[in-house]
């Protein structure tokens, strides 16, 4: 069962994803926000897997709110520690703006749907982020390497300690993520359990100081360890 924390700052929408997810058997919705404070209050306190922020104006309040929610356990209080996940952000959002996508996922959204994806695509995204894969459509995903590969100065996640302290298998696992595959596929491509591709993930995450896989993703073309097809 992965429970679902729904921002929204239109009461409509909320009702509305809150009986579309609700109808799901293994989805459960614990709470509701309106602005970027209050769900930053909520999901330390209902401690939701999945964020989903329904918010079209994504401003930089929603991107700060983002960054706070996904922030690296290491760097909260001791006492907010324990037994700590931060939640996974899912945006639905228009791509329409320049850089507006760019700017949720490098906050450490784990993916970013268009407002106008369907029912279906919504819950599936859902199910998928909770897990800890990312959520991107092929169009953004095309627009973030050339993002990458235009980029100048490095990507602002933490100062990250660079490729040289990978072992080989997180190197193999890094460059599967960075081809878009799945847990599952990963695992089954390099015939090792789930459980142990989710430890490497996290792994590689925690050496890279990045806060999703979409920044490992990102780290990933930024660093030449995957060159853009032309």
């Amino acid at each position: 069962m992965a429970s679902v924390l729904i921002v929204s700052d239109q009461s409509l929408q909320r009702l509305g994803l809150r009986m579309l997810l609700t109808a799901e058997p293994d989805l459960t919705v614990v709470g509701e926000a309106a602005r970027g404070a209050e769900v930053v209050r909520l999901s330390v306190s209902l401690r939701p897997d999945v964020v989903l922020m329904a918010t079209p104006p994504l401003d930089a309040e929603g991107i700060e709110a983002i960054r706070r929610i996904t922030r690296p356990v290491r760097l909260l209080p001791d006492s907010a520690r324990a037994d700590r996940i931060p939640p996974r952000v899912l945006v639905l959002a228009s791509t329409s703006r320049e850089g507006h996508a760019q700017a949720a996922l490098r906050a450490g959204a784990g993916g970013f749907l268009p407002h106008d994806a369907s029912p279906d695509q919504l819950t599936a995204a859902v199910r998928i982020v909770a897990t800890g894969d990312a959520v991107i459509t092929p169009g953004l995903t095309r627009a973030l390497i050339d993002a990458v590969r235009k980029q100048r100065t490095p990507y602002p996640f933490d100062q990250y300690t660079g490729s040289d302290t990978f072992t080989g298998r997180e190197r193999d696992v890094l460059l599967a993520v960075a081809s878009g595959w799945s847990n599952a596929e990963i695992a089954a491509r390099l015939s090792i359990a789930p459980a142990t591709v989710k430890s490497h993930v996290s792994h590689i995450l925690a050496k890279i100081r990045a806060r999703s896989r979409v920044q490992a993703v990102t780290y990933a073309y930024e660093s030449g360890l995957v060159q853009p097809a032309a």
